[in-house]
């Protein structure tokens, strides 16, 4: 890239700049392996000394930083310096590197429409009836099925697959692999299944023979609203008869699995394999840690926590913070596992105790 200037770039982040702002810089580093055209990111004082290890002449550093002092050129002094990361990462960022236009390799439906300025790699399929917004960049080998609706700006990496009739809001970013509107895991038997005997006397009767299963088919569709981010392999599925939606802003780590009829609301955060259930629902500014999971026909309240690994079997209020297997209160999962540690040192000392009294 031709550069930034470190004024520019201050400009973008709206921090204040100390020094030479004509400074150029192609890209950002750590301190310690920073090129002399580089800027170092060291928003916090535990990372400072490494800029003597690396060539940087410009910096990121944190609000009222004493930056003469690292025989820096210039310095841009942020508040916040992970807020920061947002623009300068964004600023420096190439991009999928796709030539404006249709690749002669991609398969266009005639009856697709594109919008303007869009960017479509090769062995792009899309199909009948879709569309396109402006500015959408799609990367080699992406699958658009018939009907889907995509708003403008999207930028879709390598091998994603949008199944029929998805509609995706403005500003979407997904990475490769991740499939949207796959069929749901429905599935029934003709009698009462022994899964469903077990559900409903929770374990108590269990004694229908086996079945085969009938599938039921996905009808439903996915809604997704805009600025929403989708990791690498996630899966979405279709609802059955209402669309399973994703609510605007929400980001997805790779991995995540949403299961058909699920809704999540606004502004929401799954981290790595998160799954869940069919037809649970998560409301506005929810974030579920890592390898989390919720079973189906639950509701999760706005603002609600859980911590990683835990499961979630049964409905959450409205911003509690959850945590274990099954999900209890994050104090008292602490308060549990605190108990659980002591165990050991009660029974010793019980035995040591009954020893004395025989």
């Amino acid at each position: 890239m031709t550069g930034i200037t470190i004024s520019d770039l201050a400009q973008r982040i709206g921090a204040p700049f100390e020094g030479n702002g004509a400074l150029l810089v192609r890209s950002a580093s750590e301190p310690r392996t920073a090129d002399a055209d580089h800027i170092a990111l060291a928003m916090d004082p535990k990372f400072a000394p490494e800029l003597a290890n690396g060539s940087a002449r410009a910096a990121v550093l944190w609000e009222g930083a004493d930056w003469t002092s690292f025989g820096l050129e210039a310095a841009i002094l942020v508040r916040r310096g992970r807020l920061a990361m947002a623009t300068i990462t964004a600023s420096f960022d190439a991009g999928l590197g796709l030539a404006k236009g249709i690749h002669p390799s991609a398969v266009v439906d005639p009856t697709a429409t594109l919008g303007a300025d869009v960017s479509i790699g090769p062995l792009v399929v899309i199909g009948a009836g879709a569309v396109i917004g402006d500015r959408c960049q799609i990367a080699p080998q992406v699958t658009v099925g018939a009907g889907v609706h995509i708003g403008p700006d999207a930028v879709i990496h390598a091998g994603v697959r949008i199944g029929a009739r998805a509609q995706i809001g403005a500003s979407i970013y997904i990475q490769p692999g991740a499939v949207i509107g796959a069929d749901g895991f429905s599935f029934v038997t003709q009698e009462v299944s022994a899964v469903e005997q077990a559900r409903e006397s929770l374990g108590a009767n269990v004694e229908a023979k086996g079945q085969s299963w009938l599938r039921i088919a996905s009808i439903g569709g996915v809604i997704i609203g805009d600025d929403v981010e989708i990791g690498a392999n996630v899966t979405i599925d279709q609802g059955t008869i209402r669309a399973t939606q994703i609510g605007s802003g929400s980001k997805l780590d790779n991995q995540v699995h949403i299961g058909h009829n699920v809704i999540v609301g606004q502004h929401c955060l799954l981290c790595g394999q998160v799954g869940i259930a069919g037809s649970t629902v998560l409301g506005d500014f929810c974030v579920m840690g890592g390898q989390a999971g919720a079973a189906d026909n639950i509701t999760i309240g706005s603002g609600a926590i859980i911590g990683a690994g835990s499961g979630v079997l049964s409905n959450v209020p409205k911003g509690k913070a959850m945590m274990g297997y099954p999900a209890v209160a994050m104090q008292t999962h602490i308060d549990m596992y605190k108990s659980l540690r002591r165990l050991p040192r009660i029974l010793k000392d019980l035995t040591s105790q009954k020893d004395k009294g025989a």
